[in-house]
């Protein structure tokens, strides 16, 4: 590879490399006017945006997550990762309580043995 080449490489992953700086900086400041309006005040998240939130949080990691101003505290989100994301594959909405019921089918036994006495 010419040494030209190289250099454009690089001068262009860092021409990206900044304008990415750029939006970080500027999404970091957004929190902060967020947390502003929000002191006082209780954020009320949906499940739904709870789950978002934790999946991008659990890519990142706790230590990255305590570096950055946040709407929420890194532990919190660790916490709804776990009950949300993890909670949604455990299988507790395919469990029932007890033995399967059979009263239909004991219904029609009833009545089969009802009508066999009348005969």
């Amino acid at each position: 590879m010419s040494d030209y080449l190289r250099f454009f490489i690089l001068l262009t992953a860092g021409w990206i490399n900044r304008d990415q700086q750029k939006i970080i900086d500027y999404l970091i400041e957004e929190i902060r006017v967020y947390q502003e309006l929000g002191k006082g005040h209780r954020l009320r998240f949906t499940n739904k945006q709870r789950r978002r939130l934790s999946v991008k949080a659990k890519a990142l990691g706790r230590k990255t997550l305590e570096q950055f101003a946040g709407i929420v505290t890194p532990n919190t989100l660790l916490r709804w990762f776990g009950s949300l994301v993890a909670g949604k594959y455990d299988g507790t909405a395919k469990r029932t309580s007890g033995r399967p019921r059979r009263r239909d089918r004991i219904a029609d036994l009833v009545v089969e043995i009802a009508n066999e006495n009348q005969s």
